[in-house]
């Protein structure tokens, strides 16, 4: 008989499962990866850092969190996968160890007109509850509370399960807390006729000026040949009846041109085709017409609120759901403490610790009915990452983007605490960061790199901070960068006057913002910068803003396009191969047949999600085949879009491509940081930061005015950033005034003068609390960027 181990023997070796404390990767080669190989270390904080474009995206979104993703949606049943993307596995060899990964990035909140922070969160949801319990008078259940549930009534036979079961005639109601006027939007708009249609013409005429409403298309039939108006009459001539018809009418079935369709007036069309969208998302023509057209005024039935009359009339403690939602959330969060009530106690406290959050994470400033949309990028991710934060779930894979975008030093230590409660839950966390401060406080730090494009895609350092720093990489050699004060500053040669501005928390501020130098506005998020720069300005100043939001365009845009930068080198092929400059557009005559010039098949399929495959005709190049025969160089045009920034800039800067056209924008994205950019890159595939110096670069080759910057560190390099003020200054002494809203310590000791707004945020921001020179900042003290700024100068 076999003698049992002792408990202690039975303690002392690990268990087989203790031993999976790695994320294996071997041999990824998405996008520009040369044969990757890492090991991540599970519950543990690991950075990921290079410079722009060197890989880091590329291993942590597209490999590991993209084949975790993949891995859980084939858990799902046959049905709902139905309804999923169908994802291909990425281009590695081996990966082991995986665990769920939950991807907190900066992708913005959808731009629904009724989606808010309240609603993008669970906080709204828990005030419904409470009020539908607590709330004086009772007016039903939480959907009365909701501006996205509408109240309805209607009656008819239904079956009520009672014994055998009957049917009986019944009323149904339900309410709902939408405002019937808006909608539930807050806002109602009001149509310009004016900009419908010139009634001094006749509909044959031309009168619609409407976009899709030209002569011969199927919008404008729907009215010209309706035979309830004469299309050959000018519309100011129309009796009241046919103006009626033409502009009211109710939707009614009839035959036109032969075809069943349904007629309605012009002006609940175009409300339906026009307004019931997200302006944000239309093609540029479109919006623009919107803007001319259409002006939202707040909604006089429910002030603004969204919310109908018997919800706002509900109230707890003299509160009504539509004031909780307009607080400032810390002061809400302070509001909910004080409520004390034994029947909805379980509920109090998970609303207490969601609105506590906010304020923990610093964005105490906002307020549950700040429309999602217009959150920038940083708020957003900081919106997303308060889901996780009372989450009762351990052992997954935290993956974030740049969680300090938008932050200042002071909240930046917030957020380091914030990444190391999630990893001391017993979960792994992954961050692509380029602040030193949060680098600082990785347990494991991966340096990818030497370079970007495909001078990049290799690991170059793999271990502690301190072996980082003693490593010799671009990252490791810039880890202790510190920006010195400039010795002497720019005079200013006039100034921008601000009076009385009280655009959101301002609090009637007076300021001089200087002119022809470098000006940064900075404080902590929510202090009033966006608002003083992006909505106090003079309407008549010659202002250009540089900001991070997408740039409007199909997926065929790319940098070529954006930059007007394939036209030089349309018309430079076409002249060496005696040939039309058309030939060479992916969108014109060049276009391959198959794929009509974007390189990929798209396929719609219905009610499942679409998938993209490669043109098998042209392999993804766009081009028909006749078109790659004309050279230029030596190249044809598919290997020029192929080309990074860098390498086009020495094709066409010498020899038989030689087009100082196209030389002098090349040079200009290259100066921003995007040498390693290809030429034919697709826009909706570059980052926030990566835009803004895409547009930029655009607006470079204009002289004089005034930039506005919003934040032109984000997504760059240590390393880049020494770039970034050499192209600052070299705006500046171009004659051009220059203003950043920033948070990094480097730009604030390189600029000329500085506009501290605080200092706080949400209400106890909104207040000028310093302006002068970095050096008298420094010298004072005085504000929380003071404190930093010192800190980081070593003054």
């Amino acid at each position: 008989m076999s003698k049992a181990p002792l408990a202690d023997e039975q303690t002392s070796a690990p268990h087989a499962a203790d031993r999976h404390d790695l994320i294996r990767v071997y041999g990824a080669r998405e996008n520009n990866l040369k044969d990757v190989g890492v090991e991540i270390p599970k519950r543990r904080l690991t950075v990921f850092t290079g410079v722009s474009g060197s890989g880091k995206s590329s291993l942590v979104f597209d490999t590991v969190a993209a084949e975790s993703k993949r891995l859980i949606n084939e858990t799902y049943s046959a049905f709902v996968q139905g309804f999923m993307p169908t994802l291909a596995r990425p281009e590695v060899d081996v990966l082991e160890g995986l665990t769920t990964a939950i991807i907190v990035d900066q992708q913005r909140l959808g731009a629904d007109p009724r989606s808010t922070v309240g609603t993008a969160t669970d906080a709204n949801a828990m005030l419904r509850i409470l009020f539908s319990r607590l709330g004086d008078p009772h007016i039903g259940p939480p959907g009365a509370y909701s501006f996205n549930v509408p109240s309805v009534r209607a009656s008819g036979a239904i079956t009520v399960e009672k014994g055998a079961g009957k049917t009986v005639r019944a009323t149904f109601e339900r309410t709902g807390g939408m405002c019937t006027r808006c909608e539930g939007r807050g806002t109602v708009s009001d149509i310009d006729l004016t900009r419908l249609y010139d009634d001094s013409k006749s509909l044959a005429g031309g009168a619609l000026t409407i976009p899709g409403y030209t002569p011969g298309g199927w919008n404008h039939r729907l009215y010209a040949e309706s035979g309830l108006v004469d299309p050959a009459k000018p519309i100011r001539e129309y009796t009241e009846k046919e103006l009626d018809d033409f502009l009211h009418h109710e939707p009614t079935r009839m035959k036109i041109a032969g075809i069943n369709m349904t007629y309605e007036g012009l002006l609940p069309r175009v409300q339906k085709s026009f307004l019931a969208k997200d302006k944000e998302g239309m093609q540029p023509h479109v919006r623009a017409f919107v803007e001319r057209a259409v002006t939202f005024t707040t909604c006089p039935g429910c002030d603004g609120t969204r919310l109908s009359e018997g919800a706002r009339s509900s109230r707890i403690a003299g509160i009504s759901i539509a004031d909780a939602c307009a607080m400032q959330i810390s002061d809400l969060a302070a509001w909910v403490r004080d409520l004390d009530e034994p029947s909805v106690a379980p509920l109090l406290a998970s609303l207490r610790l969601t609105l506590d959050s906010f304020v923990e994470i610093g964005l105490g400033y906002l307020s549950l009915d700040r429309p999602a949309g217009t959150l920038s990028g940083g708020e957003a991710q900081r919106v997303k990452m308060i889901r996780h934060l009372g989450s009762a779930l351990t052992d997954v894979t935290y993956v974030f983007d740049e969680p300090t975008a938008g932050l200042h030093p002071h909240d930046i230590r917030r957020m380091n605490d914030l990444l190391l409660r999630l990893r001391d839950k017993g979960n792994t966390v992954l961050v692509v960061e380029h602040k030193p401060e949060v680098i600082a406080i990785a347990d494991h730090v991966v340096d990818l790199g030497p370079g970007a494009g495909t001078d990049g895609g290799t690991v170059c350092f793999e271990g502690t901070v301190e072996g980082l720093r003693a490593s010799g990489t671009v990252t490791g050699r810039h880890l202790d960068d510190r920006a010195a004060l400039k010795p002497t500053v720019r005079k200013p040669t006039g100034a921008l006057e601000i009076r009385g501005a009280t655009a959101h928390n301002l609090r009637d501020v007076d300021v001089d913002v200087p002119l022809g130098v470098l000006t940064v506005v900075t404080g902590v998020a929510g202090s009033g910068k966006s608002s003083l720069v992006h909505g106090s300005l003079p309407a008549d100043a010659d202002v250009t803003t540089v900001d991070q939001s997408p740039i409007r365009g199909s997926r065929r845009s790319n940098p070529a396009t954006y930059t007007g930068l394939l036209d030089p080198i349309r018309k430079a092929f076409a002249k060496a191969n005696g040939v039309k400059p058309a030939l060479f557009s992916a969108n014109s005559e060049g276009a391959c047949p198959t794929c009509n010039g974007a390189g990929v098949l798209y396929t719609d399929l219905g009610v499942m999600a679409g998938t993209s495959s490669t043109c098998e005709d042209c392999e993804g190049r766009r081009f028909r085949t006749p078109v790659l025969s004309y050279l230029l160089g030596g190249r044809n045009i598919s290997e020029v879009l192929a080309m990074r920034v860098t390498e086009a800039g020495e094709f066409f800067g010498s020899g038989e491509a030689r087009t100082p056209a196209a030389q002098r924008v090349l040079a200009r994205l290259a100066d921003v940081g995007l040498g390693y950019l290809t030429l034919g890159q697709p826009l909706t595939t570059l980052s926030g930061g990566e835009r803004q110096r895409l547009k930029l670069a655009t607006h470079m080759g204009e002289k004089g005015g005034i930039y506005v910057l919003d934040e032109p560190t984000t997504g760059l390099h240590l390393a880049d950033v020494e770039q970034l003020l050499g192209l600052l200054d070299r705006l500046v002494d171009s004659g051009t005034s220059v203003i950043v809203v920033e948070h990094h310590q480097a730009v604030m000791a390189h600029a000329d003068w500085i506009i501290d707004l605080g200092p706080g945020a949400g209400h106890d921001g909104g207040r000028i609390v310093f302006e002068g020179t970095p050096a008298d900042l420094v010298a004072a003290r005085s504000t929380l960027t003071g404190e930093h700024l010192a800190e980081y100068v070593g003054a």
